[in-house]
């Protein structure tokens, strides 16, 4: 396989594979009523839609950042703006209704034959981390669009037996603003009116840098944002693997059953600053040294929670054997005043990221990590502080919903490559996603592609 038609073909599993969910014979009363023959009549706009040009609007999207030499598309950004403009085209391109809302989400909608009827939401978001892979976030906006397009140059777009819409969400990361889910938050009523007073790093309030970007919202506009729970029959979201598992079983593609919780903390440490050559070992209050014991002890802890948590009736057995298997513990960022080479640090600030799938058994790591950052402090004679930067319980996926993707999956693979032995496989998703948020709105399946690039 070619190097442009191994990344191809990945692509045109996640493409092709909604359009058999839109258009598969078990899901005629749910959504579209489209003849088994017309996948037959017109499988010439499978590479041309569902492949090339998705495939190339793709890249086309992974070039739009706001940095030079890599991908970095935060929060209504310079860049965003100008893939919210590109976004917006392709959805109208695909003949769907568009808009942007005041959160920055990007919507296109088709009716079908019964604009009354709950709606599909199809979608994931179009803001990366620093340093992104493109297909991170894209891969499902993209592959909605083209699988919606393929209908629509079909004349079956206005088939469709309930309103399909993509959205593609303005914050799922949290880069700038340290809260994730900004965007499907809004649309699921999650966010608090409070969350428009949250800052970013300059002190810059996430209302005021709406206001920069012409846009006006108030409390009371956030609320409104909230879709109504009756007017949505389900939500599908299309992500790449962001693991080894697909890889590792040989299969491109997979059914997530569940998403893990997820907490994020920050952590400020403070000392005494001082200068690194005057200053006696025995008389420092080093805060560098006090937080890389912390990040070691949450190392230990989430390689073992076994070791550290108690069973007095916070933390049962069960749930430790869950957590031996799902809990994960990052350190992403760490930061330090004065920053020199040659000065004991007067502060020290890291960020905590713990993911598991058993709710209660994330909350006891959370506990028994707190008590054990200040009891480091303490030995040490530092402060420190411990702040919930955002909190989301686990999501476990509708069964209904997934056993037809499911079945869809094994469609498409099997259309495309022949008879299939195997079973698609099922697996838990460690990376939080939009679906987390839109879970509070309706039930939500979610599939991970193995995405395969290589070197053009």
């Amino acid at each position: 396989m070619s190097s442009a038609t191994a990344s191809n073909t990945f692509f045109l599993h996640s493409c092709f594979l909604l359009f058999c969910l839109l258009s598969a014979p078990s899901c005629v009363s749910m959504f579209s009523g489209i003849e088994t023959g017309d996948l037959e009549k017109r499988d010439d706009l499978f590479p041309q839609i569902l492949r090339d040009e998705a495939v190339a609007r793709l890249y086309e999207l992974g070039k739009v950042s706001d940095a030079s030499g890599y991908l970095e598309r935060t929060f209504l950004s310079p860049a965003s703006m100008r893939a919210i403009n590109l976004i917006r085209k392709w959805m109208e391109d695909a003949g769907l209704r568009t808009w942007v809302d005041q959160m920055g989400n990007v919507h296109g909608r088709v009716d079908g034959a019964n604009a009354n009827a709950e709606a599909l939401l199809i979608g994931s978001h179009m803001d990366t981390v620093v340093d992104a892979g493109m297909f991170d976030g894209s891969l499902g906006i993209v592959s909605a669009i083209s699988a919606l397009k393929a209908m629509h140059v079909n004349g079956k777009l206005q088939k469709l037996k309930r309103p399909v819409e993509v959205i593609a969400f303005s914050d799922e990361e949290g880069v700038r603003f340290q809260t994730t889910f900004l965007g499907s938050g809004a649309i699921a009523g999650i966010l608090p009116g409070t969350t428009l007073e949250i800052s970013d790093k300059r002190e810059v309030m996430i209302k005021d840098f709406l206001k920069e970007n012409s846009i006006d919202i108030t409390e009371e506009s956030l609320l409104k944002l909230k879709y109504d729970p009756k007017s949505v029959w389900g939500y599908v979201e299309v992500h790449i693997e962001q693991g080894p598992v697909l890889e590792q079983v040989g299969f491109p593609l997979g059914v997530v059953k569940g998403i893990a919780g997820q907490t994020r903390l920050k952590v400020t440490v403070r000392g005494s600053q001082g200068h690194a050559g005057t200053v006696p070992m025995s008389m420092r209050q080093d805060p560098m040294a006090a937080a890389a014991e912390q990040i070691v002890v949450l190392e230990s802890l989430c390689k073992h929670p076994e070791e550290y948590l108690s069973y007095d009736g916070h933390c049962s057995d069960s749930t430790v054997k869950s957590l031996s298997t799902s809990l994960v513990c990052t350190v992403g960022e760490i930061s330090t005043w004065p920053s020199a080479s040659n000065v004991i640090p007067g502060q020290v600030t890291y960020t905590v990221d713990i993911r598991a799938i058993d709710d209660l058994g994330r909350e006891a790591v959370i506990y028994d990590l707190s008590k054990q950052i200040y009891q480091i402090c303490d030995k040490r004679s530092v402060s420190c502080i411990i702040e919930h930067k955002h909190d989301a319980g686990a999501v476990i996926c509708d069964s209904d919903l997934s056993s037809q993707l499911k079945s869809a999956a094994y469609s498409a693979l099997k259309k495309m490559e022949g008879d299939i032995q195997d079973e698609v496989p099922t697996l838990m998703s460690g990376a939080g996603h939009d679906a987390m948020a839109i879970s509070h709105l309706t039930k939500v399946t979610y599939l991970c592609i193995l995405f395969v690039v290589f070197e053009m």
